[in-house]
């Protein structure tokens, strides 16, 4: 049994006249959660053994009400704390049961150690305690509300600020809608004004309106009879007419029999002249008598392969229908308007190969200049079959190469030159030759 059995019996008598203060009573469960660790299960209540196996902050927060109740009705349980106070304590403990509390020791504490313990006046010191603790409550209380008096303060203060900076500005605010408004006023009155006046436009135009339809109506009558007469007199020119051509019919008979003899005679006198002079066939063409660069020979393998044929545009066909047409051709100009992303070399072959199919379907002679005024040596290319290829010489430019091959040929031959460049174009306009586009002639290749 505990040293402390015997001395129930010789506990004064004395109780309190009002409950534990909570902090009180927080410290003394504390104090009694901390002495289960020094008790065995049969020492405990039966009440509490089933928390002797928590933690102390978790047997506070469950059993903490349990605990309470075991200390006030449970005086051998009480008796048992306090021992292990005594020995935890020492000190605080024996000034307590001395009524020499320290000045310094917390109120709350040495009320819950003179509740546990409970030597004479006990009961005073726990009410002291709670007084203590109310007076301390009450302290921070009253901090608090300083506290809070202070915040409302400045946030009236700043309120009262706001307050007159929203004033401030609700003012200019309101100043200047009342501007808006009187400006929108004098817009509407302006607006009002003009709506007047279009309205008087308005009326005024449906006036003319009326007599501009009076007068359409008249000039519509007048035309529709104006019309009628017309269609009689152009049935009548119909007739004039047909009967004019019948006659033009019947003379024209006569006429192209007569024509028809005589383009004869010419022609027979033609073959008799030619049997006459005598003269051998042409073995040289004008353009070969023109000083320029030709190329020099591909081996077989550098050969490029032909495309094949496809129709071309009409305009081009007519042009190269003609009789002993020469087509004379600007090459970089058509190359560098239809492909000008490929090397020269590439250019050259791809524009040779559509002009051979061309040649080979047209049978017209055909022409390709380039512009050799600044290579370094002739370039090495067989032309295809049909094409010319000419190089313009050293310090010569393409366009007046194809200037000197407009000239060397005779007045009356059919020459095209294909060329996009204005001033050639017109040079060789001028010298009898006919103009056609760069464009004409890629359309008329990408179709062969």
């Amino acid at each position: 049994m505990d040293a402390t059995d015997g001395d129930e019996g010789a506990e004064p008598a004395e109780s309190l006249d009002r409950p534990l203060p909570e902090k009180v009573r927080h410290r003394v469960i504390v104090l009694a959660g901390d002495a289960f660790a020094g008790l065995t299960v049969n020492e405990l209540p039966p009440v509490l053994r089933q928390y002797a196996r928590f933690t102390p902050a978790r047997r506070i927060r469950h059993g903490g009400a349990a605990i309470a109740t075991a200390l006030e009705n449970d005086t051998l349980f009480r008796h048992r704390v306090a021992a292990r106070l005594r020995a935890a304590e020492p000190e605080l403990s024996e000034a307590v049961e001395g009524g020499t509390p320290p000045a310094a020791a917390d109120p709350v504490a040495v009320a819950a150690i003179a509740y546990l313990l409970r030597p004479p006046g006990w009961a005073k010191l726990v009410a002291a305690a709670g007084e203590e603790a109310q007076r301390a409550q009450d302290e921070r209380a009253g901090e608090e509300r300083e506290r809070e008096l202070a915040r409302l303060r400045s946030e009236l203060a700043d309120a009262r600020t706001t307050a007159r900076t929203d004033s401030e500005r609700l003012r200019t605010e309101l100043e200047a809608a009342r501007k808006e408004t009187d400006a929108v006023h004098r817009k509407l009155r302006s607006a009002l004004s003009d709506v007047r006046r279009g309205e008087a436009t308005v009326r005024k135009l449906r006036e003319e309106l009326e007599t501009v339809r009076a007068e359409a109506g008249a000039a519509r009558a007048a035309a529709d009879s104006e019309a009628r007469r017309l269609r009689a007199r152009l049935a009548e020119a119909e007739t004039t007419l047909e009967s004019g051509r019948r006659a033009a019919r019947e003379g024209r008979g006569i006429e192209d029999m007569r024509l028809r003899l005589l383009l004869d005679t010419v022609l027979d006198a033609a073959q008799g002249l030619r049997r006459e002079l005598a003269l051998p066939p042409a073995q040289l063409r004008p353009a070969q008598t023109v000083d320029a660069v030709r190329p020099g020979e591909l081996s077989p393998q550098d050969v490029a392969h032909r495309a094949l044929a496809e129709d071309d545009p009409a305009l081009l066909d007519q042009l190269l229908a003609l009789p002993q047409a020469h087509l004379v051709v600007d090459g970089y100009n058509v190359t560098k308007s239809g492909y000008p992303t490929l090397p020269l070399e590439k250019q050259r072959a791809r524009l040779l190969r559509g002009l051979a199919v061309l040649a080979a379907q047209t049978g017209a002679e055909m022409t390709c200049v380039f512009d050799g005024a600044e290579l370094a040596a002739p370039v090495l290319l067989t032309p295809p079959r049909g094409v010319r290829v000419l190089f313009s010489n050293p310090g010569q430019t393409a366009d007046e190469l194809i200037r000197r091959l407009v000239r060397a040929e005779p007045p009356g031959r059919p020459v095209v030159v294909v060329s996009s460049d204005r001033e050639v174009a017109d040079g060789i306009a001028r010298a009898g030759a006919r103009p056609a586009a760069s464009a004409l002639l890629l359309k008329r290749l990408a179709r062969t």
